[in-house]
């Protein structure tokens, strides 16, 4: 395809291209019914080439993508609206009442029959858990069971009405809704490295939060799972009795891996993190700054960054490191359990670019891995818990580097 891109015909954008590989795919694969997720907003999206959908969904909305959206809710409603087809019906969460009000209007123009889709009952799931972890995804589920069932309608499979979210579900909705997994959301890995007894007891905590709204639900579910993580370790040791010569239980330590894109507010992002955290009584030990190693804004980009790459920019890093220093200082007056972790410094002025009270900067991603590990293998009387927000690009190049 590149070979055949000029001046004047250029490359599309990654979400255009995507769109088309998706298109395309599915037409090989000869799928029964596709859920295309847009890319940014709506209006303007590729996936408006689909112009008689079965049904529509608007999820949860919040202020992402300002840039191009709008910084109220009632613009970023009216580019969201722009996924609406003339006739075709449509779902919505709960929404605010400005952006509410945005999407009925728009509904309206178009007839289309616009309905909102309440949160799932838990009851309904007869003591399971959703796959997918956190409060929000309640909300979620309730959405996508108006849009399965409002699909399996229109193709003569379910009678109209015939799902009562007030009773109950059919056996299949409670195995996709109880079974659903998203990789690089709410995904706890511990450290796979072949030589894990000498690495020493190191976990990442994998979310993509990039708004501030989603930044929150990030804080929240890493702060209860390592709650639940030492609770149940502290249970196994009353269970497992252990060896005078054992340690009862590990201290444990959080770290952050952050990094964003330069388009979104640090200002926005991270007080929300730590405000969150901290209401949990959860504070970072450091934050670690990195580069992401994808590098992917539009296709045929360059796609990666070794770990000693002389010519990467940090200027964005060392800026979040800045914000990061402020807001603890202002949070905790800037003090910080620097003794929970210790590392050897000799290969410390090769790896790190910048050293704060707080914080540190890292010139590639492999290299920060690299000092989480030795970390670890020298602090074996610490769980080193990690979490590894800000970016999807992020967590995927860290899911990357762990497989290897």
């Amino acid at each position: 395809m590149q070979e055949k891109c000029t001046e004047d015909i250029p490359m599309p954008n990654l979400f255009r291209f995507l769109a088309l590989l998706a298109f395309k795919t599915f037409a090989a694969e000869q799928v029964d019914v596709a859920i295309m997720e847009v890319g940014l907003g709506g209006k303007f999206d590729a996936t408006n080439v689909v112009q008689t959908p079965v049904v529509c969904g608007i999820a949860s909305l919040g202020y992402d993508h300002t840039e191009i959206l709008g910084d109220t809710l009632a613009a970023i409603a009216g580019e969201k609206a722009g996924i609406f087809k003339k006739g075709v019906p449509a779902f919505t969460v709960p929404q605010p009442d400005e952006a509410m009000e945005v999407l009925k209007e728009k509904a309206a123009q178009l007839d289309v029959p616009l309905q909102v889709a309440y949160p799932l009952d838990s009851k309904l799931l007869n003591g399971l858990n959703l796959g997918l972890v956190g409060d929000h995804q309640y909300v979620n589920a309730g959405l996508a069971i108006k849009l399965c069932s409002t699909w399996l309608q229109s193709t003569g499979h379910l009678e109209p009405d015939s799902i009562d979210q007030n009773n109950s579900l059919p056996q299949q909705f409670m195995k996709g809704l109880t079974t659903a997994t998203l990789q690089g959301r709410a995904q706890i890995i511990r450290d796979p490295s072949p030589d894990i007894e000498s690495v020493g007891d190191l976990v990442f905590y994998l979310d993509g939060a990039h708004s501030p709204e989603s930044m929150e639900v990030c804080a929240n579910w890493f702060s209860l799972a390592i709650k639940e993580d030492d609770r149940q370790q502290k249970a196994s040791n009353e269970i497992v009795p252990l060896n005078n010569s054992e340690t009862a239980s590990k201290n444990s330590t959080q770290i952050l891996l952050f990094n964003c894109m330069s388009v979104r507010d640090p200002q926005l992002l991270l007080p929300r993190l730590v405000k969150t955290c901290g209401g949990h009584g959860i504070n970072f030990n450091k934050a670690l700054f990195v580069p992401n190693m994808s590098l992917y804004t539009k296709v045929g980009s360059t796609s990666s960054l070794s770990s000693t790459d002389p010519v990467a920019d940090l200027s964005w890093q060392l800026t979040l490191q800045r914000v990061w220093e402020n807001i603890v200082f202002g949070e905790r007056g800037n003090t910080n359990n620097s003794d929970a972790i210790s590392v050897d410094g000799k290969d410390c002025s090769e790896t790190i670019v910048k050293s704060c009270e707080n914080s540190m900067v890292f010139s590639s991603l492999p290299l920060a891995i690299k000092w989480l590990r030795d970390a670890a293998k020298q602090n074996k009387s610490v769980r080193m818990q990690v979490l590894v927000t800000g970016s999807l690009h992020l967590v995927g190049d860290v899911m990357k580097l762990l497989k290897k």
